[in-house]
């Protein structure tokens, strides 16, 4: 088992590409949807823009059947550390939904935060462009999979890494039209209210709380590289109820590949979402669990 204390400084613990991948999410292609292709579509309504997601139908995938969905959003894009990590802030640069599956039950859906510069709309690499324009489209967006593509509406996992997972709460949560779609979240590295500093509108601990209340005691699984300990404290001072669990990561790196590596992080979000009825791969990790 991982373990990390929280006094730990990032200079001082190991770095997650010790660890070799086992995974590789796929290339995101221009062609049509099919079992086991990621491809660049645009929903409905946004065909004369330049907004697009990623969607990617699991290799057993079948039209007649229902599946669950990891619907994931993206970090900020123009991202670089000292340790190597990058994020681009791209649809086709997370990781998250494949690595967690294994590419298999789940329908994995990359969404954009929509940009709005007058009538041209597109992609936002940073941030959330039009934070309404980005919900409304993601609410058009799982109408449309459930019709087209088999979605399970009861079985929409809403996960995201940095600016995605605070985009858990900030967007997922932003309304009562969007907040009831979720089934479950699963937020990496950051947390909607916990820094109030961020350069954008809402970030405050009072705007936060109210689409907090909107979790309606569903599950989240929060996770951080070092530790979850100021998440945890902010939470606990909300007063909030709903089933929370906490996973601090023993590396260094600000990134979601740990989702790509046969680790004990990753045997934890699969064992949880098995716990809540959704399916997970069955193989746990056979070597060492120390880094």
């Amino acid at each position: 088992m991982w373990t990390v204390a929280s006094a730990v400084s990032a200079a001082e613990l190991p770095d997650l590409k010790i660890v070799a991948a086992d995974l590789k999410s796929p290339a995101m292609e221009v062609a049509a949807p099919a079992a086991g292709k990621r491809v660049r579509q645009t929903t409905p309504g946004w065909e004369k823009t330049e907004v697009h997601h990623a969607l990617y139908l699991p290799r057993n995938w079948k039209k007649e059947k229902r599946h669950p969905v990891f619907v994931e959003y993206a970090g900020n894009g123009g991202y670089r550390n000292a340790f190597g990590d990058v994020c681009e802030g791209t649809v086709e640069g997370c990781n998250l939904g494949y690595g967690i599956s294994g590419g298999a039950d789940y329908i994995w859906i990359c969404l954009p935060f929509v940009k709005v510069d007058g009538a041209k709309k597109s992609n936002a690499p940073n941030w959330w462009g039009d934070a309404d324009e980005t919900a409304a489209y993601c609410v058009a967006t799982m109408r449309w999979l459930a019709r087209e593509f088999g979605a399970d509406p009861d079985a929409l996992v809403l996960c995201g890494f940095s600016r995605g997972a605070i985009a858990c709460n900030y967007i997922g949560l932003r309304n009562d039209t969007i907040a009831p779609l979720w089934r479950a979240f699963i937020c990496h590295s950051h947390y909607d209210g916990v820094n109030t500093r961020w350069p954008y509108a809402d970030a405050d601990r009072v705007s936060a709380l109210a689409r907090l209340q909107r979790l309606r005691n569903r599950p989240q699984f929060i996770s951080h590289e070092n530790s979850t300990e100021a998440t945890r404290r902010y939470l606990a001072e909300t007063g909030v109820r709903a089933p929370l669990t906490f996973v601090d990561l023993p590396f260094r790196n600000h990134s979601d590949q740990w989702a790509l590596r046969d680790g004990e992080t990753r045997r934890q979000v699969r064992d949880w979402l098995r716990a809540l009825g959704l399916p997970a791969p069955a193989k746990h990790p056979t070597t060492s669990e120390k880094p």
